[in-house]
């Protein structure tokens, strides 16, 4: 499972996934039926994720399915954005056009 920071046109969302990577091209696909081509991904910790969203991560997390899934764990830049601190992400995951950067 991969928990994500995604910085795209819209603005930052926080994504779960069980696909194992930001890149795997279904997961890509998957956000380009989204409407989400570019952006710029951080890994976030799991454990960290689940302290600050507390029980909506619970949640999300039982509706989450074990392949091949992609749920919004918060739809709020803002808020995403604020929950966490730039050295808690790992490092920037860039893709464009379905291509890795």
């Amino acid at each position: 499972m991969k928990i994500a920071l995604l910085f795209a046109g819209s603005g930052p969302v926080v994504i779960v996934t069980s696909y194992p990577s930001l890149t795997a091209p279904s997961l890509l696909e998957k956000l380009k039926a989204k409407g989400i081509t570019k952006f710029i991904a951080y890994e976030i910790p799991v454990e960290l994720a689940h302290d600050r969203y507390g029980g909506h991560f619970q949640v999300v997390m039982r509706d989450l399915h074990e392949t091949d899934d992609l749920r919004v764990l918060d739809f709020n830049g803002e808020r995403a954005f604020r929950l966490f601190h730039l050295k808690e992400l790992g490092a920037p995951i860039m893709v464009e056009d379905g291509a890795t950067v």
